[in-house]
């Protein structure tokens, strides 16, 4: 049977149509004049009209901005070229949807009557593009958690040495007011290895637990209340449904505290951190989707993230502060990777977001 009349049985048929209601995918069926013939559920959802409103309609006259679309289905229309169109930005006309980025694949299939047809798939680019993002930035986190590993083997031990060496001289020293400078020595190297300690901190063993996520959500914020200034307001949305899952509470409090002091540094002596919480379903977190998650919001209003760290913003000693580290982010992408979840961030001067995702349902 050809596609086309496949198609058409499917959405002739109740319980077919029904069938092609429920897939994710959107399906669109369009005559020679690229006028809609049918559209499933999901093809209705992109287009943001009905079955009955679009039918008949040009396809392209349903969007406000089809970035040549037009020529790619005449092109396939006319030589009978299949193509793939992967995140294309569709922005359905008359409403004031953002644009929508689709994975969009056009076929011909000729009906028996040997008229020309042609079947539109579209897909949501935004789980493919994410789950890409989530992989590149799980293996580049391998490779730098790897590095951080040798570096900080490499450079605690000299550390040691040069402490031990600072205090011998200052027993030796014969005017006490010489020993300022041994203390600052003694000073420095303990600073430095604290620092060392903090980029290999996330390397130990999870001590997983059942934890309400709210009471960790508390506990960080009580934190952030304390060290935020006067003209900062730091306020709560709590979504109650959000079950409880295993994790380490140690390992969330700490990467949950970088985020918090790191809107309060954004946002400076005025403006406003939000602690938020949502029950999310069917999330890809890596390669595997998770029926539930959790998902931990802190937002500011501060300037945002500049535009020329966004790629490496979770790597070690990448920071736009003058007196930063570079180790908040990478070493909380890295706890919360231990306790099976992924920290995502979207920026725009006046909104910043860095979200946590946490599986609830199957984590060990």
């Amino acid at each position: 049977m050809a596609a086309e009349r496949l198609f058409e049985s499917f959405a002739a048929h109740h319980d077919s149509a029904e069938l092609l209601d429920a897939l994710a995918t959107g399906v669109v069926l369009l005559d020679a004049g690229l006028h809609v013939l049918h559209a499933n559920m999901a093809a209705q959802g992109f287009m943001a009209i009905g079955l009955n409103q679009a039918r008949g309609k040009s396809f392209t006259e349903l969007f406000a901005d089809t970035n040549g679309l037009q020529g790619l289905l005449t092109r396939a229309l006319e030589h009978g070229e299949a193509f793939s169109e992967f995140e294309l930005s569709l922005r359905p006309a008359g409403t004031p949807r953002e644009p929508q980025l689709v994975d969009l694949s056009i076929t011909r299939v000729d009906a028996a009557s040997g008229q020309k047809r042609l079947l539109l798939e579209m897909i949501d680019s935004v789980p493919r593009t994410r789950l890409n993002r989530d992989n590149e930035l799980r293996a580049r986190l391998d490779s730098s958690r790897m590095m951080t590993r040798q570096l900080a083997h490499e450079v605690k031990n000299p550390l040691g040495g040069l402490r031990g060496a600072a205090q011998l001289l200052a027993r030796q020293l014969p005017d006490p007011s010489l020993r300022e400078y041994t203390d600052v020595i003694i000073a420095e190297a303990d600073r430095l290895t604290a620092l060392v300690d903090t980029m290999s901190h996330s390397a130990r063993p999870s001590q997983k637990e059942r934890l309400n996520i709210h009471e960790v959500c508390e506990h960080v914020y009580r934190l952030t209340v304390a060290e935020a200034d006067r003209g900062v307001s730091v306020e709560r949305d709590y979504d109650p449904s959000v079950p409880e899952g295993r994790f380490d509470r140690n390992q969330l409090v700490q990467a949950l505290l970088n985020l918090s002091r790191n809107a309060l540094q954004a946002v400076g002596s005025g403006g406003r951190v939000v602690l938020r919480t949502r029950a999310v379903s069917q999330v890809h977190i890596g390669l595997v989707r998770h029926r539930l998650a959790a998902r931990i919001e802190v937002l500011d209003d501060g300037p945002g993230v500049p535009d020329a760290i966004r790629s490496s913003l979770f790597f070690p000693l990448v920071t736009a502060r003058p007196n930063g580290t570079g180790l908040g982010l990478a070493v909380s992408q890295q706890l919360v990777n231990r306790n099976g979840g992924v920290i995502e961030f979207e920026s725009e001067p006046g909104r910043t977001v860095f979200r946590l995702l946490l599986p609830l349902e199957t984590s060990p």
